[in-house]
């Protein structure tokens, strides 16, 4: 059958199990949207206030759902305010498909009207991209870019579609996605001897990450850890593959972890990591890092083995595949004594924030939320000091339950991605983290949940400051706060009502409550302002390039 490009992509999208995609017209992309008004029926556009919220919605769709993301913008300032939000997707592995219009063929080169060349940008932040110039080679292109973006290490793919190619015909013959293969076969010896290792380990401490997460692992790894009774600690992208509370979960490690899991990793013998990948806020001080620990490395992306931290043992595979060979491999483990010792550091050394104070604290708030909204909720965070708080005190009992700009760091992420949450899981409560810095960054957002309802609950730590640079500032430079107190005068509740939303301001637990109350109840989406001193930090701390033993605690 015949179509033109643009019924192509539809069908494509189609094939490929897309319900839902966010983006913005433009002149470029004219012919794709006058497509979608007929298949309106069948994909879900969601129209965003800027491209860039367009790209971090299409991340949170895809880390909410384990699905792909799906993003649609015009050429030129269209195309590039994807940019930061598929550096985001490619620093924490998340597969997302961006769709970019361009000027026709015969036009490229020649610095036409919104002409920009969007592939040399995103070259490096993208695992592939294409330009499609001939009509013949869109569909097969498109399929090529979803394989590209669910294989091996998953990661944002760009197909950039000229508009003389997107409104010319061809025949459309269509196709089953192909199914996803197994990876490449995983050496038995080095296995044998990895699960030698740990069976033999007296002090075993797990680290694992967002590897466990996107291969759906985490009921193997949580397996694992009972059955060889492994403490275990994750990065923040690995939050929620451990219930909170479990008594194997020691929480999140690096700079601002846990202080068990920082004193267990370092006198750890055998550290088992699977999914990480060593970064500098995990491993601050990387020569450092388990010094006295044999290191076992598993990842799908040979590039990371042997990247920032020396590796003793290493297995290149899908973490769920690799862990239905070593599970067998695993003794059942009966000694405890390794357990009740960090048990007992655990009880003496932990950090624990003050209870008696009459003012908001951070980690007060995080508990009322998740104590009044339950733990099935999904949460989003922006970036700083409110992300960290968030992350230490989650209450997540499944993945997939905490989406947070983990390797790029971007502020500004949080309301997109709350957005993706929201529309990928109807009838789950999102709730929004943010602080007053990160959210005048796309708070422009507010609008689209607004016009499609969503019930996204933002909480927002007014502190006044850029808080944790204003935190570093007072640390390591001497208290000179160079530009990090705003003194903005946004009334942040007036300007949710503004965009119709609804804005609610609290100064106490008690009003933070009664707040939290009405919006789980209210089915669409609230602003609370919540307001605290821009001393409070975010403790424990390991500095950069120290150790654990460095550890600041108040």
């Amino acid at each position: 059958m015949q179509k033109n490009g643009s019924e192509i992509i539809m069908e494509v999208l189609l094939e490929q199990g897309v319900d839902t995609i966010f983006g913005y017209p433009g002149g470029a992309v004219l012919n794709i949207y006058d497509a979608l008004y007929s298949y309106g029926d069948r994909i879900r556009h969601i129209l965003t206030a800027h491209e860039q919220g367009a790209s971090h919605a299409a991340d949170g769709y895809a880390r909410a759902t384990g699905r792909t993301g799906v993003v649609l913008a015009t050429s030129g300032p269209g195309a590039t305010n994807l940019v930061t939000g598929l550096a985001t997707a490619f620093m924490d592995s998340i597969p997302v498909v961006a769709i970019t219009g361009n000027v026709s063929t015969d036009l490229l080169g020649k610095d036409s009207f919104q002409e920009v060349f969007i592939t040399g940008i995103t070259m490096p932040i993208t695992k592939h991209n294409f330009v499609v110039r001939d009509v013949t080679k869109l569909a097969d292109t498109l399929r090529f870019a979803f394989e590209i973006a669910n294989s091996g290490r998953p990661g944002p793919v760009l197909v950039d579609i000229p508009k003389d190619v997107s409104a010319a015909l061809c025949d459309y013959e269509p196709k089953v996605p192909l199914k996803k293969e197994k990876t490449a076969h995983v050496d038995e010896e080095q296995l044998k001897a990895i699960a030698d290792l740990l069976n033999h380990s007296k002090r075993p401490v797990m680290l694992y990450g967002g590897g466990v997460v996107a291969s759906n692992a985490s009921a193997s790894v949580m397996q694992l850890i009972k059955k060889a009774k492994i403490p275990s600690c994750h990065t923040i992208m690995g939050t929620g593959v451990l219930p909170y509370g479990d008594p194997y979960n020691l929480g999140i490690i690096g700079m601002h972890g846990s202080v068990s899991s920082s004193k267990a990793v370092q006198q750890a013998d055998v550290l088992l990591a699977v999914g990480a990948r060593f970064s500098d806020r995990v491993a601050t001080n990387a020569g450092k890092f388990a010094k006295d620990a044999e290191i076992i490395h598993i990842d799908i992306d040979p590039a990371e083995i042997n990247k920032n931290v020396p590796i003793h043992y290493s297995l290149i595979g899908d973490v769920k595949e690799v862990f239905e060979k070593l599970l067998p491999m695993i003794d059942e483990r009966q000694d405890e004594s390794w357990l009740e010792e960090i048990r007992s550091f655990r009880s003496e050394n932990e950090y624990r924030p003050d209870e008696n104070c009459k003012e908001l604290k951070p980690h007060r708030i995080i508990r009322d939320i998740y104590n009044i909204f339950g733990k099935d909720i999904v949460m989003a965070t922006d970036v700083g000091q409110h992300q960290m708080w968030a992350a230490q005190y989650s209450r997540a009992e499944e993945p997939r339950n905490f989406l947070t700009s983990g390797g790029l760091g971007t502020m500004g992420y949080g309301y997109g991605a709350a957005i993706g949450a929201a529309c990928g899981r109807p009838g789950t409560k999102v709730v929004h983290i943010t602080g007053d810095g990160s959210f005048h960054m796309n708070l422009n957002e507010l609008c689209t949940s607004v016009s499609n309802n969503l019930p996204i609950t933002t909480v927002l730590f007014n502190n006044k400051a850029l808080g944790m640079v204003y935190q570093w500032q007072k640390s390591f430079y001497n208290g000179r706060f160079s530009y990090t107190k705003s003194n903005r005068k946004t009334d942040f509740v007036l300007l949710a009502e503004a965009f119709g939303a609804r804005g609610v301001r609290c100064e106490n637990h008690e009003e933070l409550r009664a707040a939290l109350k009405e919006a789980a109840d209210y089915d669409g989406p609230t602003v609370i302002e919540c307001i605290l001193s821009c001393e409070e930090r975010v403790l424990p701390m390991i500095p950069a390039g120290l150790t654990a033993d460095e550890i600041i605690l108040e």
